[in-house]
């Protein structure tokens, strides 16, 4: 079942780039941009990420997460790679619990959809956009969907 809007973000705890557990019910008091992708070293999903990384002025009071199946190691390769200080977390086992949580997994590919979920400081969705895998996301309308909460 997919998560809507003025739904209750399902939590987690995952791994980031680094090893260090990450629980979003212990993020409360902050906004989340939530986004998942299908796969690191991949084209569309380095694009995004680099958006992110080089045209998106994330508030102090947000904090971005991304989530794909991929390793913690794949993770952390990419991000010294590319330079992207953001969360990178993964979703690897139980393979893509995470993205079915949020109904953004693909189980014939056994990767993410590119979904963002904009959660707000009380742990609510606020926003969200749902891409297919092969449709990459405007990192401007994160901050435009920000702007508006």
């Amino acid at each position: 079942m997919a998560v809507e809007v003025g739904d209750k973000a399902p939590d987690f705890e995952l791994v980031d780039q680094h090893g260090t557990p990450v629980r979003l019910s212990s993020l409360r008091g902050r906004r989340i941009v939530l986004l998942f992708y299908p796969l690191a070293f991949s084209r569309i999903c380095g694009g995004e990420l680099t958006a992110i990384r080089d045209e998106f002025a994330a508030p102090d009071d947000v904090r971005v997460l991304t989530v794909s199946v991929d390793s913690m190691f794949s993770h952390r390769v990419w991000a010294d790679q590319e330079g992207y200080t953001f969360s990178l977390l993964s979703d690897f086992w139980p393979h893509g619990a995470v993205a079915r949580a949020y109904g953004v997994f693909d189980e014939e590919k056994g990767v993410a959809l590119r979904g963002t979920f904009i959660i707000d400081a009380e742990g609510v969705v606020r926003w969200k956009i749902v891409n297919e895998i092969g449709s990459a996301r405007d990192a401007g309308a994160y901050q435009k969907a920000l702007d508006d909460i």
